[in-house]
């Protein structure tokens, strides 16, 4: 915990103040930019960035919104909904911290509860222990290592639950290569541009599809992750970034089985 040489800024929605924790090396970047422009457009629907300082020195933050309005792939109205935690600086329980500052905005907002979406098999989600060290439950899993929890204030409340529709959704894009994308995260401009850069190397010319609001991102995403994704005849190739390398050959080794 905090002791008393320890100094703790919490800054609350103010990002174009205070900047954006991740890629803050690289301000200048398109993704960096677009992230920047995509949040402020998203605080007018109740979007929540919280980041902390220690020293002056980013420590880590948290982002949140109502379930209604939330860049994940899973129904939970009358939820809070966390999108992203990361704790630069260990030790002190900061990750517990911004956990239970969203607890209470959940119920100052008299929400039904905090849902998240994590995943064991990579850091582009959060893992699930934090998130069982501070209250939150199991409630479903998805394909590809993706896990509902949920923080409840009433048992008698219907839990969160993911699309039961994982297949079709695929299948929508069952020829060619399709990318899904947004700008929630400042990565996913070079990860788009790393699928392009494959796409060239391999022959093919993808398919970009820009998704602008939950809806679309509800009805398209094929993964509870939802801010993007790479498809090659209906097969996902990936949800998070990639090195161009990789990505071509995951696409030649797709195309040399066509």
């Amino acid at each position: 915990m905090e002791n008393s040489t320890t100094t703790i800024e919490w800054y609350e929605n103010q990002i174009r103040e205070d900047g954006c924790f991740c890629m803050r090396s690289m301000q200048k970047a398109p993704g960096y930019v677009q992230k920047m422009n995509w949040t402020e457009k998203e605080f007018t629907q109740n979007l929540t960035y919280i980041q902390l300082r220690k020293d002056n020195k980013p420590a880590g933050f948290i982002e949140y919104a109502s379930g209604e309005q939330a860049w994940r792939a899973v129904h939970a109205d009358g939820y809070l909904v966390i999108h992203c935690i990361w704790i630069a600086v260990t030790g002190l329980g900061l990750g517990s911290q911004l956990i239970q500052r969203c607890i209470q905005d959940a119920i100052t907002l008299r929400k039904k509860g905090v849902a998240v979406v994590t995943n064991i098999d990579t850091s582009w989600a959060p893992g699930p222990e934090i998130f069982l060290k501070n209250g939150f439950r199991h409630v479903e899993d998805a394909p590809y290592s993706f896990q509902l929890y949920v923080y409840k204030f009433n048992q008698e409340h219907s839990d969160p639950y993911f699309p039961n529709n994982w297949v079709q959704r695929l299948d929508r894009f069952s020829e060619g290569l399709t990318i899904l994308r947004t700008h929630q995260c400042p990565y996913l401009e070079i990860a788009t541009h790393n699928a392009i850069e494959a796409a060239e190397i391999v022959g093919i010319q993808p398919e970009i599809i820009d998704i602008r609001d939950r809806s679309q991102l509800m009805e398209l995403s094929p993964t509870p992750y939802g801010v993007f994704h790479v498809i090659c005849n209906g097969e996902l190739i990936s949800y998070h970034r990639m090195t161009p390398r990789s990505f071509a050959k995951k696409l030649t080794m797709l195309y040399s089985k066509s």
